[in-house]
């Protein structure tokens, strides 16, 4: 196979519509958009959530709670997770992405003591429970908080 032989799937390719071609295009004249009204006219349209005067839903709905926005949001790793690390391992956020056990690191990771830990690891995270730090010292490992 050579680069020109190469070609996209059949069907999955598509000529865009050509509007306000006449009217043998089947979209010629007003181009789809109907006779006059506000979505006939350039820039034409209502904003996102508008009801067309209606009260809006998100105006209609009561507000709950309280939203801190200072809160820190910290990515949950079970102790169970930690054994696919080899033995003597120094386990931190960059080494769990790299795993591939954590997508996003956010403000930190917690450690929770969900499972059991067989390998002897260093582990450095935001915040260890109680329980995960019992079950790393009792493997052999450390607990660091950073």
């Amino acid at each position: 196979m050579k680069l020109y032989e190469l070609s996209p799937v059949p069907g999955s390719k598509t000529e865009a519509k050509r509007k306000g071609r006449g009217p043998g295009s089947g979209n010629g004249k007003t181009a789809g958009r109907g006779h006059k009204g506000q979505n006939a006219r350039s820039g034409g349209g209502v904003r996102p959530g508008f009801e067309g005067g209606q009260m809006p839903l998100y105006r209609r709905l009561p507000k709950r709670g309280f939203n801190n926005i200072f809160a820190k949001s910290y990515v949950e790793v079970n102790v169970s997770e930690l054994n696919r690390f080899e033995d003597g391992a120094v386990v931190d956020a960059a080494a769990l992405k790299e795993a591939g056990v954590i997508s996003k690191i956010m403000d930190g990771v917690v450690i929770l003591g969900r499972g059991e830990l067989t390998k002897k690891l260093t582990v450095k995270a935001a915040r260890v429970t109680k329980g995960a730090a019992e079950k790393i010292a009792a493997a052999g490992g450390t607990a660091e908080v950073i």
